[in-house]
């Protein structure tokens, strides 16, 4: 996973200084603005299926069938209903510009996108890693290819022309995910029934999924809401360095995500130590991260152009961030893993309430620099209330035990 994510951020960087030197600070804010509106909704058209299967499936394999069917019904006919939902609000939610290419991008994220995602999935349920990171890499070499392209043949480019060119890029990488997973492990079973059943504890890792994404992208949303498209393109550039940045702590808890689960059978007291062994390893390339992003800020408009002259002091100031990734990650997944999905969804709820309460008062006064001082409050707010919820969990279980085994005693 840490191989392919370092192929794919190698790629990521090429493609977006491609495609930012392309669109320019203007028309990749519009793009932007569009692009993090879909994102806050992509995670509901699976309805969390796909970590649905991560949790039945890893230490059940014989489940593997009826699953994969409820992954493909679930963004079969929500994924359908997100983009009709966002062709009715775009406009109002990120104005004119933007919403002239969210159908596109709605298209290639809510349905594409989330068939290679959940592809992906499967191939880490079943620990094939290699796999899971070369379904990634693919897309995002697929994607710098495209963009490669269209910089030889037109040197200048627009949101709407990049919506369309990637949303072809999407669809071809969503039946090669498909087709290897059918052929790999088999057909997939539909089953309503299934569904139905599993529809709440779904929707509980969806709007898990949703409040990441709020609290990462409303910024943007509200940037293109206001028209600092400009402002916009500064901004996400910045923020896109950040991401890249963190993809190998990401890549570390993708591959550790199963355990999590199997470990959570015996309840949170297992999965505790499991996130303090992984904060150890990831807490220094966060480290790394922020200080690399610091030092190397001033490289932006020289890669980009000296439309992003401004992303420098943006990056800046977003460069403690994937510290704070660490910690919220790590307590999260055994969260997660230890079956309290739920308060981690609480603690995720703050943080994208309160990072949008913030937006609505700093990005009007301070343009894209409101939003990076709410994104640092908000990742500090929630690394915080993950780990204090995880203790809190941890020393209830540890009390039960100890107290699980004077009775044992006594009754002997």
């Amino acid at each position: 996973m840490f191989g392919g994510q370092v192929g794919s951020v190698c790629v990521q960087a090429a493609y977006f200084v491609v495609l930012a030197r392309l669109l320019g600070s203007t028309q990749y804010g519009i793009l932007a603005g569009a692009t993090a509106l879909v994102s806050m909704f992509t995670q509901y058209s699976g309805m969390g299926s796909g970590f649905l299967f991560l949790r039945y499936v890893s230490p059940d394999h014989s489940k593997f069938a009826e699953y994969w069917g409820n992954i493909l019904l679930s963004i079969s006919l929500v994924g359908g209903l997100l983009i009709f939902a966002l062709h009715l609000i775009g406009r109002w939610a990120v104005g004119e510009a933007s919403a002239s290419v969210l159908v596109l991008l709605a298209l290639g994220d809510c349905l594409c996108g989330q068939l290679t995602a959940a592809a992906a999935q499967v191939f880490q349920t079943f620990e094939q890693m290699r796999t899971t990171a070369s379904l990634n890499f693919l897309t995002n070499v697929m994607r710098l290819a495209l963009a490669l392209g269209i910089a030889l043949t037109m040197h200048r480019a627009t949101a709407w022309t990049w919506a369309v060119a990637s949303l072809g890029v999407s669809l071809v990488a969503s039946l090669i995910a498909v087709s290897r997973v059918t052929k790999l492990f088999g057909f997939p079973k539909f089953s309503l029934k299934l569904l139905f059943a599993r529809l709440g504890e779904g929707a509980i890792f969806a709007v898990s999924g949703s409040t990441t994404t709020i609290y990462n992208d409303v910024d943007k949303v509200m940037l293109g809401h206001y028209g600092m498209s400009a402002a916009n393109g500064v901004y996400a550039m910045a923020y896109r360095v950040v991401n890249i940045s963190a993809m190998p702590i990401g890549s570390i808890h993708s591959a550790a995500f199963p355990r999590f689960f199997r470990e959570g059978v015996k309840g949170v007291g297992a999965t505790k130590p499991l996130a303090e062994k992984l904060l150890k390893r990831t807490i220094i390339l966060g480290a790394l991260a922020s200080a690399g992003m610091l030092l190397c800020a001033p490289l932006i408009p020289r890669i980009a152009g000296h439309d992003f002259s401004e992303s420098v002091s943006a990056l800046r100031w977003l460069c403690l961030i994937p510290v704070m990734r660490c910690f919220h990650l790590s307590a999260g997944d055994a969260l997660a893993g230890a079956g309290l999905q739920r308060f981690r969804l609480i603690s995720q709820f703050i943080a994208a309430a309160s990072n949008f309460g913030m937006n609505l008062y700093l990005i009007p006064h301070y343009s894209w620099l409101g939003a990076a001082w709410a994104s640092l409050i908000t990742d500090g707010s929630l690394a915080l209330m993950n780990w204090t919820i995880l203790r809190t969990f941890s020393s209830r279980a540890a009390q039960t035990a100890i107290q699980d085994q004077r009775l044992e005693k006594l009754a002997a």
